[in-house]
């Protein structure tokens, strides 16, 4: 079960005010399929001059939609120290700041007493949720939506209630 880039465009691309993402998991896809992962591990790292190389098409479609007015935002709450899989995302955040999305860290220790939903998800325009399932090994499975009221509300919740507390990316150090 996999959703394509295209209809997960078209569901960013229906927001008209925000689109909100939080991520909780310490490594995503960590075995040999991620080619990205792979080469920064072996010391490949993204040049911030040579904005052609960065991540595509993702940071177009970004772009495209902060500059309709919608404003994106992402939140990752992480281990502290961090793991090598987030030390990888966080050499390559500043390209998803500069394709126009706010991105904040939380500690994991700083979210103890927030109460959050069990898996990754977005949300849009506080109407629609996504949940990012993925399996024990951090590869992505399957989404699954709602629009319950109650649901958007919570989820919603907890993301403004994490992204109070976190720390712009700009600031945050992992400590390297």
């Amino acid at each position: 079960m996999s959703q394509s880039l295209n209809s997960f465009a078209d569901l960013l691309r229906s927001a008209r005010k925000s689109a909100v993402h939080l991520e909780m998991r310490d490594a995503y896809s960590v075995d040999n399929e991620d080619e990205g992962f792979r080469a920064w591990k072996s010391g490949q790292r993204l040049d911030p001059a040579d904005r052609a190389s960065w991540w595509r098409p993702w940071l177009d479609l970004v772009r495209e939609v902060t500059a309709n007015g919608v404003s994106v935002k992402r939140a990752r709450i992480v281990s502290e120290p961090v793991s090598e899989y987030i030390r990888y995302e966080y050499s390559f955040t500043f390209t998803n700041v500069a394709g126009g999305e706010e991105v904040r860290w939380l500690p994991r220790r700083g979210a103890s007493d927030l109460l959050l939903p069990g898996n990754d998800f977005w949300v849009f325009d506080g109407r629609l949720v996504q949940f990012n399932i993925f399996d024990g090994n951090g590869r992505w499975v399957q989404t699954d939506q709602s629009d319950d009221p109650a649901v958007t509300r919570l989820c919603a919740a907890a993301f403004d209630a994490v992204w109070e507390r976190a720390v712009p990316h700009e600031v945050y150090s992992i400590g390297e």
